[in-house]
């Protein structure tokens, strides 16, 4: 089975972005129709912006768990929703509804110790590797023993470059002797490229609106769904 997870929302300005808790759950349950295996999302507050607030990702939780009460979810702790990294720390610790996963970015400043409370709490770690400094510090981290999947992720917008740059991420992993399951996605239109590259090496992938926003042949995406649609297209195309 090739695994499939959507990213349903983050920064991205797209008409069908789900925000709220009720959009997000019900883009959720329709992404896990069109055959996703999990779902990575964003909390965000009243007036519409990310945020690690403890309640606000309690009612997205919530709210998916009550219309796919099986389905993995993964939660964003990125700094770029919170830069300073005590502050992450002291808002994450206020979590009283847990995801299943957590997303962490390799790069960013604090992960060993936001790490180790999730660990504490039972809670996986997607590794998150969006350059290649990220896989390099991955590989000497302690934290490379502990997480469930490590996320290849180039943000460079050109194919060339997003390819080369995944092709090297997955290097200095398996070189380090990193056996994880590896989930690979770029961002735009690099990010049909670089699934289709991890398709053909046999790894899992990532779409949905915080990636991409059109289809492999070039058109605007409609919804969540239909992104994960055509992730699948791809998938069965490798079979």
């Amino acid at each position: 089975m090739t695994f499939v997870q959507a990213a349903l929302n983050g920064d991205r300005n797209h008409f069908a972005v789900p925000k709220t808790p009720g959009q997000i759950a019900k883009d959720a349950k329709a992404s896990v129709e069109a055959g996703a295996h999990s779902v990575h999302v964003h909390a965000f507050d009243n007036n519409f912006n990310e945020t690690l607030d403890g309640s606000s990702c309690a009612l997205v939780l919530e709210a998916i768990r009550r219309l796919c009460p099986d389905l993995p979810v993964s939660l964003t702790t990125s700094a770029s929703i919170e830069p300073d990294p005590d502050r992450r720390l002291s808002l994450i610790k206020s979590w009283v509804e847990l995801p299943d996963l957590v997303t962490i970015n390799q790069g960013e400043e604090g992960i060993l110790q936001l790490s180790e409370w999730f660990l504490l709490k039972g809670v996986e770690i997607e590794a998150g590797l969006l350059s290649v400094e990220d896989a390099l510090k991955f590989v000497a981290s302690p934290l490379r023993d502990h997480c469930l999947r490590v996320l290849i992720e180039p943000i460079d917008p050109d194919v060339n470059l997003a390819l080369r740059n995944a092709a090297k991420m997955e290097e200095i992993v398996v070189n380090a002797g990193i056996e994880l399951e590896q989930v690979h996605h770029g961002y735009d239109i690099a990010c049909w490229a670089v699934n289709q590259r991890a398709l053909a090496r046999g790894h899992g992938i990532r779409t949905g609106l915080e990636d991409v926003a059109v289809l492999p042949n070039g058109l605007p995406a409609e919804n969540n769904a239909q992104l994960v649609t055509a992730a699948f297209t791809l998938v069965n195309q490798r079979l």
